[in-house]
């Protein structure tokens, strides 16, 4: 059987090149709204995240996200992304634990 290509992208705060599955797409959609995608499905230009906390915060001071979505990202809008990011962190890390389950 023949294998099937992992897409891999790259962590926009600590540059660490993953799987796409592993990461937390930031999106920022065709209405200029910025917000967490956890299907990966939603129109707009993406950035991802590891799934750390610390990746965010570092992606926070750097302006990382505001590179990659090519639109400034106001101190508001962090603030919000935050606080989904914690929200949506144990979440997206049990999904991620049942993929590995299922890939087993």
């Amino acid at each position: 059987m023949k294998q099937r290509k992992v897409p891999l992208r790259k962590c926009v705060a600590c540059q660490e090149m993953m799987p796409k599955r592993e990461l937390i797409r930031v999106v920022k959609t065709p209405e200029d709204d910025i917000l967490i995608d956890l299907k990966g499905k939603k129109s707009g230009r993406g950035a991802y995240l590891c799934g750390k906390v610390s990746c965010f915060k570092l992606a926070k001071k750097s302006k990382a996200l505001d590179r990659a979505l090519k639109h400034a990202v106001s101190a508001d809008i962090y603030d919000q992304l935050e606080q989904d990011f914690i929200r949506v962190e144990d979440e997206f890390l049990s999904s991620k634990e049942e993929d590995s389950e299922d890939e087993s």
